[in-house]
């Protein structure tokens, strides 16, 4: 008991750690801008890909725990996190190499996008502690713990994937004009 708690504590720690320092990164990364390498404009459409890859495999794995297929559950998520990366590590490099697109939009639709886009964000900052958390809970055999805090990472986690591939769809109309 006392070393599952020393885990968990070694867990929390280094999730901690995480939560605050991909967003720091990500921030600071974004304004970089790496000289003599072409713009890797090919990227968007393959990271939006990849956030709507993930949106169905949370699905999937809501299903999948449901039947109590647990081991294709425990796949599955591995998956949308190594997914999630993959994501990060594109849209990341994508940034450093190519301007940012402006929406150009008018009108209703540009408030919808601005609303899709700050929500986008802001709970993508707030989804990697949780999905962290909920995996850590799992991983360390607390099944009910997981549960409950599944129960709020699943939606968000949702959203996030789903709202990254409509921030998309919005704004690819815009790029290179």
């Amino acid at each position: 008991m006392e070393l599952d708690l020393a885990k968990e504590k070694k867990f929390n720690k280094l999730i901690n750690v995480v939560s605050i320092v991909i967003p720091l990164v990500v921030a600071l990364l974004f304004g970089v801008k790496l000289p003599n390498v072409e713009p890797l404009r090919f990227l968007p459409p393959i990271y939006a890909s990849v956030n709507g890859l993930t949106a169905i495999l949370l699905v999937v794995a809501v299903v999948a725990v449901k039947q109590g297929k647990l081991e294709l559950h425990k796949k599955i998520m591995t998956g949308c996190i190594a997914l999630s990366l993959a994501f990060l590590i594109m849209y990341v490099a994508y940034h450093m190499t190519s301007d940012s697109t402006t929406f150009g939009g008018e009108g209703p639709i540009k408030y919808v996008y601005y609303f899709i886009l700050i929500t986008h964000i802001i709970l993508s900052i707030v989804i990697v502690p949780l999905v962290l958390r909920t995996f850590a809970k799992a991983y360390l055999k607390q099944f009910e713990a997981h549960r409950k805090l599944a129960k709020f990472t699943f939606p968000i986690w949702l959203y996030v994937a789903v709202s990254g591939v409509v921030v998309y769809l919005m704004i690819s109309p815009y790029y290179g004009s």
